[in-house]
Parts: C-alpha cells; structure tokens; sequence
C-alpha cells in the first residue's frame, strides 16, 4: 500500500475505452455492453476464480475506507457500473447509508436485484438475536420490498439531478467507460459539494518477477480460462488489453485534478495491479 504524490500533466491520455473494432463512443459503448451481456451469467464465478477471490479483499478494503461516509445515516450514495451488485452489497455491510446501485447493462442488473432479493430474505429469516449489531433497512429503497434499488443506465448521462450524492463508487467499471473525462465531469455533477469519489480499478504493475508474472498470467493464462468458462472469446481478451491502454494511476489523479477534483490521492494495493482513487468535490 502507497501513498503518491499528485504527479505534472497527463501525456497523450487515452480518450475512453475502444474495444477491437469499435469506430467511435457510441459504438465502443454498444460493443461493451453487448460482451457484458454476453458473459453475465458466469460473471460472478469468473471475477472470484480469475482474481483467486482477491477481488472480495479489495471491495472489503474499499468499504472499510469509506466507513466514515457509509455510517452517516443521511448518506445518498450510488455504486456505478454496479454490473452484479457486489461492491454495493459490500458497502451496505453494516453500512447505514442509502445506497443505490446504477449500471448500463441489464442481463447484470437482472443478477444484481435477484442476489438484493436472496439477500433481503435470508436478513428476513434470521430472527432477531442472530442479526448482526447495528444492522438496519436503511440501506435499502422504501417500497421496494427490502431489497436495494438498482437503476439501468449510462454512466454518461445518468437520470439523477445535480449534487444529488454524498458518495460515488465505482469498481472495475470506470475503465470500460467510452470517455473518461465526461465520465469524470459526470460523476462531478452528481456529487454534492464536499462530496467524495472512489475508484477501484486495474492498472499495470510495474517492472520485476511479480508484476512480470503477474502480466503473463492476466495476458495469457486468464483470456483462456474465461473464454473455456464464459463461452465468450473476446471479453476476456478484452479485460487486458483495455487495462494495459488505461491510465497509470498518477495519469489519472491528474486528470481527476484537471476536471476539478480536489484533494486526489490513491493507494496501490497487490504487487501494483489494482489501485484505489480517491477524490472530493470542492464545497
């Protein structure tokens, strides 16, 4: 774990993600959302399996960072690019913050409000004595059966008024966005002043055996096992290949500086490969 500080300028920063083929936003953003539909069904099993259930360690991490935010019970938040929901699901742990979950593709979003719905009626079952201290429905939309709400939309032109949320989270998903910089200044416009922003997100690790390894595995092992498992041959040729195009986190703190982020710092977790952003809207 590492604290930077902010770097100098972004040099020839990547405009958004561009799927093999895609000829502009509007088709990068069809093609992503198609191969999302695509390998929705084994989605769950293959983000624990191809990241060795490291992936249930960084969303933990990110949760216990925002603590702070997430017990406040007057707390909007939104997880974007929710995909199945399991950041969201994490963050409303104990949390009594009201959180709501929004995410472009709806074959994840059917998975999303199925596990809200398993979960809701398992906390239901328990009796009393057995629920975990402090826990409480306010994580959850009123009329909507206990179960968290989970919206269908794009994260460019999302259906919220301004400075409606005091915290927006995103993981995993901030990279297959069309364009960054509007996916920024989007997410600025929805943060109330003083408002916080997390990333959690893949990146490159630097030079040595195990960031060497570990580009091996993620470039030749891991496009394999997902294509067996998913059926799908180019999401998981896709999944490093857009790491390997996107920011290094210093190059996206400054582009975060740039749009009008202020206080922006991020921890670089596991060998260098995944990195946390973090970053306020100025009151």
């Amino acid at each position: 774990m590492n604290r930077t500080p902010m770097p100098q300028a972004v040099a020839t920063p990547p405009k958004g993600t561009r799927p093999e083929g895609a000829r502009s936003e509007d088709d990068a953003s069809r093609q992503v959302r198609e191969m999302f539909t695509q390998i929705a069904p084994r989605y769950d099993l293959l983000n624990h399996l191809l990241s060795m259930q490291l992936d249930r360690l960084w969303r933990a991490r990110v949760a216990r960072r925002l603590r702070p935010i997430l017990d406040c019970p007057e707390a909007l938040v939104l997880d974007l690019c929710c995909g199945t929901g399991d950041l969201a699901f994490c963050l409303a742990r104990s949390a009594r913050a009201r959180i709501i979950g929004a995410d472009f593709s709806h074959a994840m979003l059917v998975r999303a409000r199925a596990k809200s719905k398993a979960l809701s009626d398992r906390a239901r079952a328990m009796p009393d004595g057995a629920k975990p201290n402090g826990s409480r429905p306010s994580a959850v939309m009123p009329g909507s059966g206990g179960a968290m709400q989970f919206c269908e939309a794009d994260a460019l032109r999302l259906p919220f008024a301004d400075a409606s949320f005091d915290l927006i989270t995103t993981a995993f998903g901030f990279r297959n966005l069309a364009n960054y910089d509007a996916g920024l200044r989007e997410i600025h416009r929805l943060l109330k002043p003083g408002g916080t922003l997390a990333i959690l997100e893949f990146t490159e690790p630097p030079a040595g055996f195990l960031g060497d390894l570990y580009r091996w595995y993620f470039r030749n092992v891991l496009p394999r096992i997902g294509r067996l498992l998913s059926g799908d041959r180019a999401a998981y040729s896709y999944l490093p290949a857009s790491v390997s195009r996107f920011y290094r986190p210093a190059e996206l703190a400054s582009l975060m500086t740039t749009v009008g982020y202020r206080s922006v710092d991020y921890r670089v977790w596991t060998v260098g490969t995944v990195a946390l952003h973090t970053a306020a809207k100025p009151v």
